[in-house]
């Protein structure tokens, strides 16, 4: 639930700075990302997902929220990008942490098609320059390395079936 909440602001941020560097059309699956990822953040805590949180992740989100008045303060908004990369990359911690430890409630599929998103937007992109291509280059590199993770901790693991 916690990485999601995380991925869900700096998503939304940075689709603000590609937009103020000109990303164009390629910036828009960002933006609705964003909105989704919202409401799979709101979904995740209504319906008791993983609801444990250790310090850092208050961290992360604290990181993921100063993005915003980083770039006002520059008006840079590759700073804001650079930032939110970094925090997105991280927010996925809390999920590795939970994969590694029960990989079966994780869904690869959902991450693989992450990993396609972002190959996507960095083709759509109309402007090529850091502010654009650094989040979506990046995040999609990690939603496939999370799915390694997933899929290798599987292998390693028998799925356990709970009695109902």
């Amino acid at each position: 639930m916690f990485s999601w909440m995380i991925w869900a602001a700096g998503t939304v941020i940075v689709f603000f700075a590609q937009l103020a560097d000109g990303a164009g059309i390629g910036a828009w699956p960002i933006g609705i990302s964003g909105v989704i990822t919202f409401f799979v953040a709101v979904l995740a805590l209504a319906k008791s997902a993983d609801k444990s949180i250790v310090p850092i992740d208050w961290v992360f989100l604290a990181l993921a929220l100063s993005a915003l008045p980083l770039w006002f303060a520059t008006a840079n908004p590759f700073l804001a990008v650079f930032v939110l990369t970094i925090v997105d990359l991280l927010g996925f911690g809390p999920s590795v942490r939970k994969a590694y430890v029960s990989p079966y409630e994780e869904n690869a599929l959902f991450f693989a098609l992450g990993a396609l998103r972002n190959g996507f937007v960095v083709a759509a992109l109309e402007n090529y320059s850091w502010t654009t291509v650094l989040f979506p280059a990046a995040v999609g590199i990690a939603c496939v390395m999370f799915v390694a993770v997933i899929l290798v901790r599987r292998k390693t693991m028998p799925r356990v079936i709970r009695p109902s």
